[in-house]
């Protein structure tokens, strides 16, 4: 009697037992599809956002445009309002709080800037209460409290151009496109150059066409330009079956002091101008002599210059002029300066984000999530080809429990 109940007592444990583990492992095997699905969902929700911020021009407060005025949305959106499918707006991009970098403070406006540079001579500033925030947008999308992510806007085609020799000038143009050269791809290109004046410097621009070889290189030649006396600027766009990229190179005689281009305001398309010392603490601060122009962007992917009113002056430490720009089509603003003759440089503001082929990183930051989703488009910014990915993530957490 008592080995029969020893026997029903041991049976039922391990009955007991193996309800335990298999009720665990059930409950373990259902966590997992549970969190399948959400990250199945995540990845839905994904798509289904960056389409949404893709294929929505979103709207403003006013009549006019957000990408193009000071107001903030009321809807997000980056598509390009005059056109359909994944056309981009270049000035709503340029609007996006993206900034790498630390703030940029002026203290004659007493404001703070985004900075945002793709080297030295060519920046995008604009001011920090123009610009629209992560936050800004996560609310806008609905998403506040619920999902992070983040939106990389990258140029597809890479235009890389490098000064090969110096007198005659000489530089060398190489395309390519995910890392593969692009051949018989046509290339247009401005050649800016400054000419030293007695009080302000002036500038020639000229222009024309190549074609790149198998290797995807192009060599593009100045006779009777001496690189390493005068300041110059070489912008050159590429395009291949409906890939447009661009690039672009300086070489400046003088760096101690220049002229920053500023956003000033979206709304009357004016830039400030102000001197180097009042915003990155040059030495030996000298007035500078200015005279600004702006080239078009055209459908051909060539500029073509479009003079600026009031376009020359000078500024010193403590000063600043303003210049207007007189449309709302994609070009750069090219501004040549010199202290004396001889010392003498350029810069360039890029008005909409693809003449110069800003990148854009905008949003949070991925790592320390436990699980991440991605999607990916190709979109064109004003004819410019770019790759769109956003990386979307859960803000609630989740994970299996043993």
């Amino acid at each position: 009697m008592t080995g029969a109940t020893v026997d029903h007592l041991v049976s039922l444990i391990v009955l007991l037992g193996a309800i335990l583990l298999f009720i665990g492992l059930f409950n373990q095997t259902i966590q997992t599809a549970v969190i399948y699905q959400q990250h199945r969902y995540l990845a839905d929700k994904c798509s289904d956002l960056l389409d949404n911020m893709l294929l929505n021009p979103g709207d403003s407060n006013g009549t006019m445009f957000w990408g193009e005025s000071n107001s903030t949305p009321t809807s997000f959106g980056l598509q390009d309002p005059e056109f359909t499918q994944y056309e981009l707006s270049s000035f709503s991009l340029m609007r996006l709080d993206y900034s790498p970098g630390n703030p940029v403070y002026y203290p004659e406006t007493t404001m703070s800037y985004s900075n945002n540079t793709l080297g030295p001579g060519a920046s995008l500033l604009v001011p920090f209460n123009e610009v629209i925030n992560y936050s800004t947008v996560q609310t806008l999308l609905g998403i506040n409290g619920t999902f992070g992510f983040t939106l990389t806007i990258s140029p597809i085609v890479a235009v890389n151009v490098i000064e090969t020799q110096l007198n005659p000038l000489s530089v060398t143009v190489t395309v390519s496109g995910n890392g593969y050269p692009l051949a018989n791809a046509n290339v247009s290109y401005c050649f800016i150059n400054v000419v030293d004046q007695s009080q302000y410097p002036s500038y020639n621009i000229s222009g024309g066409f190549s074609v790149t070889n198998n290797a995807g290189q192009t060599f593009l030649s100045f006779p009777g330009f001496d690189g390493t006396q005068a300041s110059y600027a070489v912008i050159v766009y590429a395009s291949l079956s409906g890939l447009v990229g661009s690039g672009y190179y300086q070489h400046v005689s003088y760096k101690d002091n220049y002229v920053v281009p500023l956003i000033a305001d979206f709304s009357n398309d004016s830039v400030i101008l102000a001197h180097s010392s009042d915003i990155y603490s040059g030495n030996n601060p000298a007035p500078i002599g200015f005279n600004a122009t702006f080239v078009l962007l055209t459908q051909d992917f060539s500029l073509r210059q479009m003079p600026l009113s009031n376009a020359s002056g000078s500024i010193s430490a403590g000063t600043y002029d303003n210049i207007a720009i007189p449309t709302n089509n994609t070009g750069i603003a090219v501004i040549a300066y010199e202290k004396d003759p001889g010392d003498a440089g350029i810069a360039l503001m890029p008005w909409g984000l693809s003449s110069l082929s800003f990148p854009v990183v905008f949003g949070g930051n991925p790592l320390t999530n436990e699980w991440v989703a991605t999607d990916i488009r190709e979109a064109t910014v004003n004819g410019v080809a770019y790759q769109v990915k956003l990386a979307l993530w859960s803000l609630t957490g989740y994970q299996v429990v043993s």
